[in-house]
């Protein structure tokens, strides 16, 4: 018996779409990246893009749990000498950008490399309810629905 090695025009991509109010951002980006890297489809194959687009709404209404919206730090650096620049979630949420948060989660799952940043061009991230992707026809994926520590009240 051979083994089956999916090739990348094979692959049949779904859109789903995600609300992430009320949830914990470290169990949502975790099922995000399983997503995106297709493993929850029986014919994962490592080296290809079998992943779904994944629509992810409300991304600033998300919750960490314990303190880790005021102690958790996200480190970069300028690439100057003492060029390093420290943030926390809070600051994050409340900018312009409130999605990163989710994104950096994401991202930081993934293996780095050629085909982590073709996944994560398979994520859509909006701060609001409203997303332009209607035509994909997305279906709802209920995340609170699937363990009960997901969320937080």
């Amino acid at each position: 018996m051979k083994t089956y090695s999916a090739k990348p025009g094979e692959v049949e991509k779904k859109w789903i779409v995600i609300d992430a109010k009320g949830l914990v951002v470290g169990r949502l980006a975790s099922l995000i990246a399983m997503r995106l890297k297709g493993k929850h489809k029986p014919t994962y194959t490592p080296h290809v893009d079998m992943g779904d687009n994944v629509i992810v709404i409300n991304a600033e209404k998300v919750v960490f749990t314990g303190n880790k919206l005021e102690d958790k730090q996200y480190f970069r650096h300028t690439g100057h000498p003492g060029g390093i620049k420290v943030r926390t979630p809070r600051r994050i949420l409340e900018s312009k950008y409130p999605g990163r948060v989710i994104e950096l989660a994401v991202s930081r799952m993934l293996a780095r490399g050629p085909l982590q940043r073709k996944i994560m061009g398979n994520l859509k991230i909006y701060a609001g309810a409203e997303h332009p992707h209607q035509a994909q026809n997305p279906v709802a994926l209920d995340v609170a629905a699937m363990n009960r520590k997901n969320t937080r009240a």
